[in-house]
């Protein structure tokens, strides 16, 4: 008997891989449970993991304690590295991806449990006090006692949540479908070398009309789009245990040090001090800025 819950992924549209579990009743019962937050706890896995496309009234947080996590809507890719969350407001039909030996908490909130709260999808970073509620919180009971110690806690996990601070690790994804064709083809070869006039007579345009259509949908150069997704696979690559060198060579770079310096200008550090930084937990929330690339590098 097919078993609906069991979701097979197709690398040659995605950059993650295959075969995933979703639990799609225990989303429903944490958006219907009657309190201002409640919790979901996910499970670890050994292996890459999907959440199939869904929506909830609730918004949700999912905090990734190891490994990576990625949630994709409409719009873009959202990467959480380890100890960042995403956050995902209510009414956003959207996947969710672990790669690798991953762990995580999901939290469903209100959309009105407080003001501040953000408005549209994002990466969060999480501070010590944010981690330690977030953990106590999904050891909760679901009906927690109104008024008492359990919701006061929540009332400051949500103090919390709504002044950490954005990390901008995303990947904007256009709407237009050359654009999309585009997507899809720098995601099937990352290491493709072509410049932007090469890309842009594959998907029927001039780079004149595909740069400006970049711009108005994306707000982005081809170049930095490119380098930002380059990023975001890179993490990935990274945190399941591959080498600088492989990565680097695998995303096209002539050499390890050409792609930690894209690295390093895209996230302030280079990737072996990002990721120390991340698993072991910081005393106070990683400075990383967005992921900006300089308009030097942009090709």
């Amino acid at each position: 008997m097919h078993n609906p819950d069991i979701i097979f992924f197709n690398p040659a549209n995605h950059f993650f891989m295959p075969v995933t579990i979703t639990e799609p009743h225990r989303n429903e019962e944490a958006d219907n449970t009657p309190r201002p937050v409640a919790s979901l706890n996910a499970r670890s896995v050994a292996q890459d993991w999907e959440q199939a496309a869904h929506s909830h009234r609730k918004a949700q947080l999912i905090y990734a304690v190891r490994g990576i996590v990625n949630c994709e809507t409409e719009d873009g890719v959202w990467i959480v590295p380890p100890q960042c969350a995403v956050w995902i407001p209510g009414g956003i039909m959207h996947s969710a991806r672990g790669s690798g030996d991953t762990e995580c908490y999901c939290l469903f909130v209100e959309p009105a449990a407080a003001p501040g709260l953000p408005a549209s999808c994002c990466t969060v970073a999480v501070s010590p006090l944010l981690r330690e509620l977030l953990l106590k919180m999904v050891g909760f009971p679901a009906l927690y006692e109104a008024g008492g110690r359990e919701e006061r806690l929540v009332a400051t996990l949500l103090d919390e949540l709504a002044a950490a601070p954005v990390e901008d690790l995303h990947l904007p994804m256009p709407r237009d479908r050359r654009l999309r064709r585009l997507a899809d083809l720098l995601l099937a070869a990352p290491d493709d070398k072509t410049a932007a006039t090469g890309w842009a007579s594959r998907i029927g345009m001039s780079e004149r009309s595909m740069s400006r259509l970049l711009l108005a949908e994306i707000g982005m150069s081809f170049g930095r789009w490119r380098r930002q997704l380059h990023v975001i696979l890179a993490l990935r690559r990274l945190t399941r245990g591959d080498s600088v060198q492989k990565v680097a060579l695998d995303l096209g770079y002539e050499s390890a040090g050409g792609f930690v310096t894209m690295f390093r200008k895209a996230v302030g550090k280079p990737p072996a001090r990002y990721l120390q930084d991340r698993a072991g937990g910081l005393a106070e929330p990683a400075a990383v800025p967005g992921i900006l690339v300089a308009e030097d590098l942009a090709g």
